[in-house]
């Protein structure tokens, strides 16, 4: 048994019990009170952060959408220029034209690379991917079977995806 050197208390009436947990009442609810409304506050302001962000990642996708294809059109500006240069010259040599023509092509050669458009152009040999390549025909060939005899029309992809599938003939399995 331990003994306390704090002397006794008195006892406290009935009346001044309850006013003891009345007041350590008020001010725990007046604690709490205070706790939920800078809770609330918070809540409200969190809430709204989201529904601007939702907003704002919203407008941000909208816009995103719209002029996603900017950048490519402005890359096809100069080409267009280079064809309307040509048809300009109804009287211009055959040579000329042709010297024309083979700049548009860099032109726009250059223009899909820089929009990493990328050519699919499988050399001889290379295996048959159904990914990448459309088989026109089968045909007989001294080469591994499966795989590319000729490309009849090249392919394209973006980022690792197939735009246009090349057209290629592939030899016939023995």
């Amino acid at each position: 048994m331990t003994t306390s050197n704090t002397p006794p208390q008195e006892p406290l009436s009935p009346d001044e019990l309850i006013a003891a947990v009345n007041s350590a009442d008020d001010s725990k609810v007046a604690e709490l009170e205070a706790r939920l409304a800078e809770m609330s506050d918070a809540y409200l302001r969190a809430k709204a952060e989201v529904e601007n962000i939702r907003r704002r990642a919203d407008d941000d996708m909208s816009k995103a959408r719209k002029f996603a294809v900017e950048s490519f059109a402005e890359s096809m500006l100069p080409v267009m220029d280079s064809m309307e240069a040509a048809i300009a010259l109804p009287d211009a040599k055959v040579e000329t034209v042709l010297e024309g023509v083979h700049a548009t092509k860099r032109q726009l050669a250059a223009a899909l690379e820089r929009n990493k458009v990328i050519e699919l152009n499988p050399p001889a040999g290379t295996k048959f991917d159904p990914h990448q390549h459309q088989a026109i025909s089968v045909v007989p060939a001294e080469q591994e079977p499966n795989t590319v005899v000729m490309v009849l029309q090249k392919g394209y992809s973006i980022a690792d995806r197939t735009l246009r599938p090349a057209l290629v003939t592939v030899t016939a399995p023995k």
